[in-house]
């Protein structure tokens, strides 16, 4: 595990939470949400498209980079609703074609065709990632690495770049981009293989050398370094139009790479720097009237050129993501305003049907497709095609995240959160062999993991980055958020690495100059409290060594803590936490209370929230690590409760305070 990264100044928030995450139980899983706060484009795929099963094109919801397109919009609503139907709409169009022992099998039964090195059929992986990732499940990692080992054999040209498909020598089409390097730049970090995303960074680094117009500084959307095609132009061996579709995949995948990058990556500043232009230069051909890109993008005064659904979606979503990783501008948010409006008011209907999109568009192959503004303009028009529907549910996430975040991106963008890997310092194996840290970890997407809470920060521009040794006043000041998650007993880890005194004096120091603590114990069946609290006596607070919240006989109801609106100023709205093992607090100046069991702030019931101010930081604690991924992401929310919901609140409070003591 690598150091942390000193990325950016600022004070800093400190989180310590502990409690082993509990295994699945026997409870059913309830929907956290009624069927009225879902998109209803959202809604009809899932009712139109059950498990994925798509009616729409010749795959009927087969392995195919179209039911992919569908998936990958589908895990990024999961992951901003919360709501678990979606993760298992995902789940089971994946498990209709990978069987149990990780083999990939077509829409017609037949093994995945090697030979055809089709980038096309390797966009899917991206849903095995997320599943192996939630589940742990070693058949989708042996399906993923399937794919990975089939692109280390993809043909390349001269110049190093991937063919687009065994049938196109020589030719890289921009479709390609989003087709594979997401989903190599996921397996890269799931599996902890740096290099890889090297020669991600190079596929797209040569699109940009050898397909953008010099003139427009779009990309057009074939390549042949051979010149042969009859579509590649004899100089430059460029197809003749810039197709808004190809612009759109393109755009996606870099933003999509730079999201996975870590900030000392070697190619990373480059991959920056093709990124900002690319979405400076799709936001110059956004169209004044309607806010919506055409299907030919730098033709739309041209007769026949129409405005092209899924390209439109493609750009909301890459010029949001743009703005949320810092390489726009805020004002650019005003594209993604006027693009989303257009959106809705052209394409979607009351329905949840999705109209514009066009259904294909290529290079080639019999019928002869010349990539001519012709050419692309006769292709049909449809309604809710897949990969439309795909890409407006990724714009959707991205807006979602912007609403949530709304003026806050201002102040927090840049900033780091810091989750502690040091006093929790449990690791496991993946199933590829190499140790990975784990339990209360933003990058765990398993039940056990904080991935939920990480995303949640991660939505108001801030960086999340983890800490392998105890921390120094040199890693605390430049961190915004510091988080200590579950500190570690004998019992869940031989060799625990306790807080000490030198520790507690480096977090207090650092806590007065600005920063604000926040910390979430819980049991000490579980957890360490005993060392903890020589840092949060420090504040007023007092983790004390019982057990209440006891999950009894398979049943949760005393796990439910109600969380009344207004309580603490931290919750706007009322929410249903589970709690589960928990400890109590004593609380003494300058500490207090936020929130009892009876669900007020005396003193008089059991302290399961405090709140302490300490020079010019700021001090919250909790009783239980209650974000985390197992009662957070909806696959299990026995009694109905809401922690997504009050885990958005408490992330929100917390990003507001920074900067202000």
């Amino acid at each position: 595990m690598r150091n942390v990264m000193k990325l950016w100044l600022g004070c800093g928030i400190l989180l310590l939470s502990g409690v082993a995450a509990g295994q699945a139980q026997k409870a059913p899983v309830q929907p956290m949400y009624e069927a009225k706060d879902l998109d209803p484009v959202v809604l009809r795929a899932l009712e139109k498209w059950p498990d994925g099963k798509l009616d729409t094109d010749k795959n009927h919801g087969g392995w195919s980079y179209e039911e992919g397109v569908l998936l990958d919009g589908m895990a990024a609503e999961w992951h901003q609703t919360g709501d678990g139907r979606l993760f298992s709409y995902i789940k089971a169009a994946v498990d209709r074609s990978v069987d149990k022992d990780g083999v990939i099998h077509m829409a017609n039964g037949g093994p995945f065709p090697v030979d055809g090195h089709s980038m096309d059929d390797i966009e899917m992986g991206r849903s095995l990632v997320v599943l192996y990732r939630v589940t742990q499940d070693p058949r989708y990692y042996k399906a993923a690495k399937f794919l990975h080992d089939q692109m280390q054999k993809q043909p390349k040209n001269a110049s190093g770049g991937y063919w687009h498909k065994q049938i196109y020598p020589n030719q890289m089409w921009l479709d390609g981009a989003y087709m594979s390097e997401p989903f190599l730049a996921s397996y890269a970090r799931t599996f902890n293989q740096p290099d890889d995303l090297t020669g991600v960074a190079e596929q797209l680094l040569l699109m940009d050398t050898h397909m953008r117009n010099r003139g427009t500084g779009l990309l057009h959307h074939g390549w042949d370094e051979s010149k042969q095609m009859d579509w590649a132009n004899k100089k430059t061996g460029l197809s003749p139009e810039i197709w808004a579709r190809a612009m759109g995949w393109y755009a996606m995948a870099l933003v999509d790479v730079l999201e996975r990058m870590p900030a000392t990556d070697p190619q990373r500043l480059a991959i920056e720097a093709v990124t900002r232009r690319t979405l400076q230069n799709v936001m110059r051909f956004q169209d004044g009237q309607s806010g919506l890109w055409w299907e030919v993008m730098d033709k739309g005064s041209q007769k026949g050129n129409y405005l092209e659904a899924s390209a439109s979606c493609m750009f909301v979503y890459a010029i949001a993501k743009g703005i949320r990783l810092g390489m726009l501008p805020f004002t650019a948010g005003d594209n993604v305003t006027r693009g989303w409006a257009g959106i809705q008011k052209q394409f979607v209907k009351q329905d949840g049907t999705l109209s514009g999109t066009v259904s294909v568009g290529g290079l080639g192959g019999s019928p002869y497709r010349s990539g001519t503004y012709d050419y692309y303009l006769s292709e049909k028009v449809v309604d809710n095609d897949s990969k439309g529907v795909g890409s407006y549910l990724l714009a959707l996430s991205e807006v979602t995240q912007r609403e949530r975040a709304g003026d806050l991106l201002r102040r927090s963008r840049g900033k780091t959160v810091l989750i502690d890997g040091w006093f929790n310092s449990q690791k496991r194996k993946s199933a590829d062999g190499h140790e990975e840290l784990w339990h209360y970890k933003f990058g765990d997407e398993a039940n056990s993991g904080y991935s939920v809470w990480g995303r949640m920060f991660q939505q108001y521009g801030v960086r999340t980055e983890t800490l392998d040794h105890a921390p120094t006043a040199a890693d605390l000041k430049d961190a915004a958020v510091y988080i200590i998650a579950s500190p570690d007993i004998p019992a869940l880890n031989p060799k625990p690495n306790y807080m000490d005194a030198e520790s507690a004096a480096v977090v207090e120091a650092w806590v007065k100059a600005g920063g604000i603590l926040v910390m979430m114990e819980n049991d000490s069946e579980h957890a360490d409290q005993t060392h903890l609290d020589i840092l949060s006596d420090k504040f007023g607070i007092h983790f004390n060594p019982v057990t209440r919240n006891r999950e009894l006989n398979d049943s949760y109801v005393n796990t439910m803590v109600k969380i009344p609106a207004g309580v603490g100023g931290i919750f706007r709205q009322a929410h249903i936490a589970t709690m589960k093992e928990t400890c109590t607090i004593t609380v003494s100046k300058p500490a207090r209370v936020v929130l009892t069991d009876k669900g007020d702030t005396t003193d008089e019931g059991d302290v399961l929230m405090a709140v302490s101010q300490v020079g010019k930081g700021m001090v919250y604690a909790n009783v239980d690590p209650w974000i985390y991924n197992e009662y957070t992401d909806g696959r299990k929310n026995p009694l109905g409760e809401d922690n997504f919901a009050g885990g958005q609140e408490l992330t929100r409070w917390i990003v507001s305070e920074i900067g202000l003591h």
